[in-house]
């Protein structure tokens, strides 16, 4: 769970880093099944990833003092 604004940032810069490994196996696998066992495990990341940003973003500050 994302509490503060730098842990925002770093899962930020996280998800940044998970889609250069996605789009990186994109570019570089050339068959379609091993692309899609590969990227699954990543793309699961992201996803949870994304939800903790969505989840931190829709509180405003003074709610995350009482959820901490």
């Amino acid at each position: 769970m994302i509490t503060c604004d730098q842990q925002l940032q770093t899962t930020r810069e996280r998800i940044a880093w998970f889609q250069d490994q996605v789009a990186h196996l994109r570019r570089t696998e050339p068959n379609p099944a091993n692309y899609r066992a590969a990227a699954s495990g990543f793309l699961a990341e992201i996803d949870r990833m994304q939800f903790e940003v969505r989840e931190y973003l829709s509180m405003h500050p003074t709610e995350l003092v009482g959820a901490a």
